[in-house]
């Protein structure tokens, strides 16, 4: 990530410094250091953000590692503002020291954490950070997402993301500043909700000036009070009242139009901050058996988005590779993604906001049922919905997955309460989006019923799902996956039905003997056409069944062993993209569709450039 991606798309300011790079690095296995100033001994380097696993850190190590400890210097000299060190994510618990100062704890692998430097900094300027990460890789009771607990990867999952993994930066601001900002579009009353919350030292009378563009013209100029640190309005929008006009400012993936914003915080006639934003107007929400958008029916074309990279795994290479991400989903037809076990880095959000790529936003999970667990992932669910609240790309939270970190939903009680209390914790911090309590199988609360189906015979697919009463044949009679559907107690009461697993197909031309080792997937095609073939059948009949309020194939790309990709690992396609993109919106191509084997360029087929 260079130096002019700032981090944190929707609360932007000039003055920082990004602190990614070299620093100092050890393995700390047997926990023999405690304290910066015994110990530890600087054996590597490494290169931050990435994890000391990948490639792109410089050290490449996938063995198990239980704790490990950084170390650099930055330039910066106290002035008088405050200075903020931030964290966009360290994989699991983190200590941070300043100068040999402890200024914070934090306990999450997916959530961004900041500390208040400014007491602890060096008056010469020379400052020094030191981080401690615990990552324990056979602790099961942890949200690890795709993490392995086995040595090698095996079957769906994938090597270990250990310490610093996202951006590290520095900024300074003012004594009292603007801490963070929320916005919530209401689509029904043509307004925008603006929430802005201070910090530091709040005792004087604080004043918000909150201006909102779209494009040149400016919709909104508005000033409020802040009472008790924070300022809670609804500023309206000027409602054209035409639907052609109206379009011209909602968002959409076809529309992603997007409100640009200043927030500038006052004392009296004294700016004490000032952050750049963005903000759309949009809505989601679910009319019976359907998905809305806008108001209006949308047909989601989902694909499964794991967010891995072959030399970095769970951080892209540079903010380049998550923008060509959210545009090659787009050029092969869908229209969303549902991220994977994994909370994605906000660059990626900003790229879907901006580009239009709709995002369904998932929890990672754990694989042991306690109430430790449970309470890891309440805090780190709640921290994951606080910091990506504003992003109008997200249009659906999902709590659980596949019933995993709660495996006995048939039979235990408190998993059934783990669900549902997930489910309602969420539905409270956002009550603007659906929420799918756990997706795939075994549903009790939840605003879309999510169903995983692995069959790959169309035919069949087709006679499973294209019923007249799906009450009697497939809730009560038929078991996708071998498992219930919905739990009893809770009946299909008339939700959307979207099938949000399905496909996996793996190309596999050279017919490898041994290729279930190394290129795993539900079901195999050894040639183009076979490979061609079977995607368009399958995707004719999901998107022809009328049940279904939309789709999420699986998966964007290979991801380790698993390589079941519309593209390589290294993004490049399988297919000419145009020619997935037709057979995605059961649309015909026309012209030739896919060249012989032997023609095609490797690999190389409609892969978009995007500016530098």
């Amino acid at each position: 990530m260079n130096q002019f991606e700032y981090p944190r798309p929707q609360l932007v300011r000039d003055n920082w410094i990004n602190l990614n790079g070299k620093w100092r690095f050890c393995f700390d296995d047997q926990l023999e250091y405690h304290l910066p100033d015994h110990g530890p001994e600087w054996t590597h380097e490494i290169n931050v953000p990435f994890a000391v696993e990948t490639k792109l850190s410089g050290i490449q190590d996938t063995g198990f590692h239980r704790a490990v400890w950084y170390e650099r210097e930055f330039e910066l000299a106290p002035n008088d503002k405050r200075t903020i060190l931030h964290f966009g994510a360290v994989d699991y618990s983190a200590r941070v020291w300043v100068n040999g100062r402890l200024v914070a704890e934090h306990e999450g692998g997916h959530t961004p954490f900041s500390a208040d430097i400014t007491g602890v900094m060096r008056a010469d300027g020379k400052q020094v950070v030191t981080v401690f990460v615990e990552d324990d890789p056979a602790d099961l009771a942890k949200p690890r997402g795709k993490q392995d607990w086995l040595l090698e990867p095996h079957s769906i999952w994938y090597p270990r993301t250990t310490g610093i993994w996202q951006t590290v930066w520095v900024e300074q601001v003012a004594d009292t500043y603007i801490a963070s900002l929320r916005w919530t579009p209401i689509f029904e009353t043509y307004e925008i909700g603006c929430e802005v919350f201070a910090s530091g030292h709040t005792q004087q009378e604080l004043f918000v000036e909150v201006k909102i563009w779209h494009g040149e013209q400016l919709l909104a100029d508005d000033y409020y009070k802040l009472l008790a640190g924070e300022a809670n309005r609804k500023i309206a929008l000027s409602d054209p009242g035409i639907d052609d006009s109206r379009n011209e400012i909602l968002w959409s993936p076809e529309r992603p139009t997007l409100l640009d914003a200043e927030v500038t915080l006052r004392a009296g006639d004294v700016v004490l901050d000032r952050i750049r934003s963005y903000t759309a107007l949009r809505s989601v929400s679910i009319n019976r058996d359907r998905f809305m958008l806008n108001g209006r029916p949308y047909q989601l074309r989902l694909v499964l988005d794991q967010g891995y990279w072959p030399e970095s795994f769970m951080t892209a290479p540079s903010d380049e590779h998550l923008k060509r991400d959210v545009e090659l989903v787009k050029l092969m037809g869908f229209n969303g993604v549902r991220k994977h076990q994994k909370i994605e880095d906000p660059r990626f959000l900003y790229w879907a906001d901006r580009l239009g790529l709709l995002v369904w936003e998932e929890m990672p999970s754990a694989y042991r049922f306690s109430s430790r667990a449970i309470t890891r992932m309440v805090r780190e669910w709640t921290e994951a919905i606080q910091r990506d609240y504003s992003h109008p790309c997200i249009i659906v939270w999902v709590a659980f997955n596949e019933s995993w970190g709660v495996p006995n939903l048939t039979l235990t009680q408190a998993h059934r309460n783990a669900v549902e209390a997930l489910y309602h914790l969420t539905r409270t911090l956002d009550s603007t989006r659906p929420v799918i309590g756990n997706d795939g199988w075994e549903a009790s609360a939840t605003d879309i019923l999510g169903i995983h189906d692995y069959d790959c015979d169309p035919e069949k697919l087709q006679a499973r799902y294209a019923v007249t009463d799906p009450v009697r044949t497939l809730f009560d009679q038929r078991r996708p996956g071998g498992r219930i559907l919905t739990l009893d107690g809770f009946p299909h009461r008339g939700q959307p039905i979207v099938l949000t697993e399905f496909g996996g197909i793996a190309y596999d031309p050279k017919q490898d003997p041994d290729a279930d080792k190394t290129t795993w997937g539900y079901s195999r095609a050894h040639s183009a056409e076979s490979y061609l073939g079977l995607y368009r059948d399958l995707l004719r009949v999901v998107n022809e069944t009328f049940m279904f309020s939309g789709f999420c194939y699986t998966q964007f790309t290979d991801t380790f062993q698993e390589a079941n990709g519309l593209l390589n690992a290294d993004r490049t396609p399988k297919l000419p993209l145009e020619v997935i993109s037709a057979a995605t919106r059961n649309v015909a191509l026309q012209r030739k569709e896919v060249e012989t084997e032997g023609d095609r360029i490797p690999g190389g087929t409609g892969v978009p450039k995007t500016d530098p």
